[in-house]
């Protein structure tokens, strides 16, 4: 088989498996944005659980490529265009300060996985591809259309029946006729054979895992919209759920001298709420001396009566500790994607 790295020096090799797109969801579901077509920078890198940073050097280092296959820079006309059909949802009435966008095609997200070195998820994409292209180079031509119609598994049971089956097998059947001169060469046989099936059944198994359901994914729908939002439009977001469910006199502070709060508001019964808001990768973890400072803010300088603390990403064991002590509210990723779809915090009830 092709070794990986082979994919990520070899244009060539590249463009030969493009077309496979369906692999990146095999490996995790890959959120769109409303046009069913593109995604945004920040959702390429939630994809692959790195740093926007990380994609955007990707894009500098490899921006022919990328634009053959699929990437779009967006400015001016085109990008307020883009901007009103996919991301109206998200500004909130707020201005957004981009000049520019890059948007990614399906093929072009693939791309990334070949190109991208220090990622798991890049990593799995690319064995999926090989593995496909194994099979595409080992099976009779007359297989290959019904092959395509065949489930993953199927491929995995047909690859262990044709080394069992073909080559194995007659070797052993050899053997047996004349077991006492060969009983040894039969015993290390068997115990190469039964390593042989381990591995192979190892490797069912773990593409098992990469196609099966995975609680650690990236959320699908209102999660990949939010992803794809600023910091403060991220802000907005939190704001508008809030007046939803209730709250009054709702205020998203500026960026200079807001103390350590976003956004103020009155519950439906009148208690004071103070809510920080961080839009982070899903990957990332609110630590425990962001939650302090939100406390001394919450309940020193604001004198809160409810203090929510929202993230898109998770908190540390010790973040959560600290904040059950004082008070704080804390509403993660889950818990975030079930309050955007409808579910009231219980704070607010």
């Amino acid at each position: 088989m092709i070794d990986q790295t082979a994919l990520l020096e070899s244009k060539t090799l590249r463009n030969s498996v493009l077309d496979r797109t369906d692999v990146l969801d095999r490996v995790k579901a890959l959120s769109l944005l409303p046009d069913g077509v593109h995604v945004t920078t920040a959702m390429v890198a939630v994809y692959f659980e790195v740093a926007d940073t990380v994609i955007n050097n990707l894009l500098s280092r490899h921006r022919e490529e990328l634009e053959s296959n699929g990437l779009r820079v967006l400015r001016g006309p085109e990008l307020r265009e883009f901007k009103e059909l996919n991301l109206s949802s998200q500004n909130n009435g707020c201005p957004q300060p981009r000049s520019s966008l890059a948007v990614w095609s399906r093929r072009a997200v693939l791309n990334v996985a070949m190109l991208l070195r220090d990622s798991e998820v890049a990593r799995q994409v690319r064995t999926y591809l090989l593995d496909m292209e194994y099979l595409a180079r080992t099976q009779p031509a007359e297989n290959l259309a019904r092959t395509d119609h065949l489930s993953l598994d199927d491929r995995i049971d047909q690859r262990i029946a044709q080394v069992l089956g073909k080559t194995v097998v007659p070797m052993f059947n050899a053997l047996i006729e004349t077991s006492g001169e060969h009983r040894r060469e039969m015993i290390a046989l068997r115990s190469g054979v039964q390593h042989i099936e381990r591995r192979l059944q190892q490797h069912h198994a773990r593409l098992r895992r990469l196609e099966s359901p995975r609680e650690d994914r990236a959320l699908a729908g209102v999660m990949a919209a939010m992803d794809a939002m600023s910091g403060r439009e991220f802000e907005h977001h939190i704001a508008t759920l809030l007046r939803r469910d209730g709250c009054t006199s709702v205020c998203v502070l500026g960026r200079h001298g807001d103390r350590g709060v976003d956004i103020t508001a009155l519950t439906t019964d009148g208690r004071r709420l103070v809510a920080q808001c961080k839009r982070f990768a899903p990957h990332l973890q609110i630590t425990s001396p962001e939650v302090q400072k939100f406390v001394g803010s919450a309940k020193v300088l604001y004198a809160s009566d409810v203090a929510v603390y929202v993230t898109t990403c998770r908190f540390t064991p010790d973040a959560q500790s600290i904040a059950a002590e004082a008070g704080i509210t804390t509403v993660h990723r889950g818990q975030l994607e079930k309050w955007s779809a409808g579910e009231m915090l219980s704070v607010l009830k």
